[in-house]
């Protein structure tokens, strides 16, 4: 394992255990997302910007669109995406949230699944106006560990700031750029009428997958450095040396936005 050549925001090398690892959203924010245009979704076409390996791309074209387009920067995240993705008719594009390369009015949902905290606010809500339709959605989510009422978890999440106190989650959903998100938004002169959806999901891990969404984590892994990561990764190993399973929740947060006319 070698983070330290990882940069922020740079997956490459990562995809294969993002592609591995990474769960995906709760199935009912989708269908509330779906809920909010004013067509079937088999009538509309979405865009996943910052698609990474495509987990939010997959479940948009398995939520019956007519249409999908994946847009991603790394080439090795688009490659590994559409190796996963051969099954479905999702098409794939080099571009990113600032500049994706599509054309005006092509789209009546754009989304951005755990990736929004990566791109320039101003330039990324204006791209994303220009790809909408009239009275499409723009919607950014994220799906964090909900592990409040899980002391082990609690735990294993602690030992980041043991190892680095000043730690800071670029990518988590309850801190940074969400915690003002809904204002921003709101006050955004390229879209309106602001919802915020959230839903949760539990799934069984095996040890070697919960490891292994650990090793997906960018921001994580370049904060702590090659050493402290790998030390990270003994303490978890060490806690979790009795169990075959971890239970782990998601808590997909989701914010929407209707294109300003």
């Amino acid at each position: 394992m070698n983070t330290g050549s990882l940069k922020h925001g740079d997956f490459t090398g990562l995809a294969e255990n993002y592609s591995k690892y990474r769960e995906g959203y709760a199935p009912t924010v989708r269908s509330a997302l779906i809920g909010l245009l004013d067509r079937s979704a088999d009538q509309c076409d979405a865009v996943d910007v910052g698609a990474g390996t495509g987990i939010w791309a997959r479940m948009l074209a398995e939520g019956g669109f007519r249409s999908v387009t994946a847009v991603d920067p790394n080439e090795e995240m688009r490659t590994t995406g559409m190796r996963d993705s051969k099954q479905f008719p999702i098409q794939w594009r080099a571009g990113k949230g600032e500049d994706t390369g599509l054309p005006d009015a092509c789209a009546d949902l754009v989304s951005m699944a755990s990736s929004f905290h990566w791109v320039d606010f101003d330039l990324g809500t204006a791209e994303f106006r220009r790809l909408l339709r009239p009275g499409g959605w723009f919607v950014a989510l994220w799906n964090p560990r909900h592990i409040d009422d899980n002391p082990l978890l609690v735990d294993i999440e602690a030992e980041l700031t043991r190892l680095k106190p000043d730690l800071r989650r670029v990518s988590s959903a309850r801190t940074g750029l969400n915690e003002t998100l809904t204002d921003r938004l709101t006050a955004c002169p390229h879209f309106e009428d602001v919802v915020f959806l959230e839903g949760r999901h539990t799934v069984q891990q095996s040890v070697e997958h919960y490891l292994g969404v650990w090793k997906s984590v960018n921001d994580v892994q370049v904060q702590l450095g090659e050493e402290n990561f790998r030390k990270f990764l003994d303490y978890v190993k060490e806690r979790l040396v009795d169990l075959e399973t971890v239970e782990t929740t998601y808590l997909t947060r989701a914010w929407a936005a209707r294109r300003a006319d």
